[in-house]
């Protein structure tokens, strides 16, 4: 792999970065990676309803129940993640 190459590449990350939040950037901690992955596949979870049906069937729970058992995982987890960086300044 050449410089130029190794160049391009981080230029190409540097740009699907700063267009797509969901990619990150280089001050992002581990912890706050973590945090927007799950924030995301909750948040896919909840608005895809084949995917809810699907958890609620392997749940044995109805859909809406499953709905508000994921919203309040979500709900939990940005208070958790608010008051970690509230901690940090």
């Amino acid at each position: 792999m050449q410089a130029s190459d190794r160049f391009n590449i981080n230029s190409q990350l540097e740009h699907l970065q700063a267009k797509y939040v969901g990619t990150g950037h280089a001050d992002l901690t581990r912890f706050e990676w973590a945090v927007n992955i799950q924030r995301d596949s909750y948040a896919s979870y909840i608005g895809h309803y084949p995917m809810l049906a699907y958890f609620a069937i392997a749940e044995n729970e109805s859909i809406g129940r499953e709905r508000y058992n994921f919203m309040q995982v979500f709900r939990q987890q940005q208070m958790h993640f608010d008051m970690a960086l509230l901690e940090d300044v």
